[in-house]
């Protein structure tokens, strides 16, 4: 019997959602950083095996949003609940359900599928504080299983995806064996791009930037010629993004395209550019232009 369906990953942002995708797929396919609401669109990534087909939805973090890319955010990762046939609930131990959590959570009771409570990091914690944790939660909410897991060491990745196939139902192949994400290159380049901003810049600069491909030409030699735009909000970000001497703009261009060779299979020349677009989060038009629709 060959099983499939929709799973999402929901919690709050920085739990670790994108972190545990990539350790399940063993790919890395999404933005990955340290700081909170990195994810800004829905990412689907194909897990296929032998018996079972698992589409990943990994959805942006719910948070309270401040501007109209915030309000996408959110909007984006509750649209998901009506269109998947599992939740992971991730979250990390906390004695008490804090007030993001209940949030999130509210949102969940009505559901009529599967809810998986996923609590991670736990290689960061003490055994009481998880159990603790657990129990909290499990007065919170009525949740389907609970599983604790270190997504960054990959303990009990492997319980979990025996819990997620366990609640599929039988169904068809959905995508190819070989596909493993519905996002074009060109997307995927871009978060690239934006992720190695994200690692190198500090305070609020990365949260005000945005990567927009001009060029993305294969050559006859079979070396990609890219072109990417960083747009900020603000001239003073446009100084910092830069650096002294072009320095940081460099670092990013060297780190992004090393994962873009990576990704692409072959050589890339990459040349980054910056633009001040001023609020940009709060432009409608230019939301739509970048893909968050």
């Amino acid at each position: 019997m060959f099983k499939s369906g929709f799973v999402t990953i929901i919690g709050r942002p920085n739990v670790g959602k994108s972190t545990l995708l990539n350790h399940l797929m063993g790919e890395k396919l999404s933005i990955v950083s340290s700081k909170p609401q990195t994810t800004r669109n829905n990412i689907q990534t194909i897990l296929t095996k032998e018996d079972y087909q698992i589409v990943f939805v990994d959805t942006p973090g719910m948070h309270k949003p401040r501007h109209k890319l915030g309000e996408y955010m959110v909007k984006s990762a509750r649209d998901t609940f009506k269109e998947v046939d599992e939740i992971l609930f991730l979250t990390t131990p906390d004695i008490e359900v804090g007030k993001g959590d209940q949030f999130i959570l509210e949102q969940l009771r009505d559901l009529k599928i599967p809810v998986i409570m996923v609590l991670n990091k736990i290689d960061e914690n003490t055994e009481n504080r998880v159990a603790e944790t657990i129990k909290n939660y499990s007065e919170f909410f009525n949740f389907t299983e609970f599983i604790p897991i270190s997504a960054a060491k990959g303990k009990n990745t492997d319980k979990l995806l025996e819990l997620m196939t366990k609640y599929l139902k039988e169904g068809p192949k959905f995508y190819p064996d070989d596909m493993i994400t519905d996002q074009q290159e060109r997307f995927l380049v871009s978060e690239i791009i934006r992720e190695k901003a994200l690692r190198l810049l500090t305070q609020e600069v990365p949260h005000g930037i945005a990567v927009e491909i001009i060029l993305m030409k294969k050559e006859d030699n079979n070396i990609y010629n890219i072109e990417a735009t960083l747009l900020c909000e603000k001239d003073s970000h446009k100084g910092i993004i830069i650096g002294k001497g072009g320095e940081m703009l460099k670092k990013i261009s060297t780190y992004a395209r090393q994962d873009i060779e990576k990704l692409l299979g072959t050589k890339v020349y990459l040349k980054l550019w910056v633009k001040v677009k001023k609020e940009w989060r709060d432009n409608s038009s230019l939301l739509k232009e970048l893909g968050y629709k």
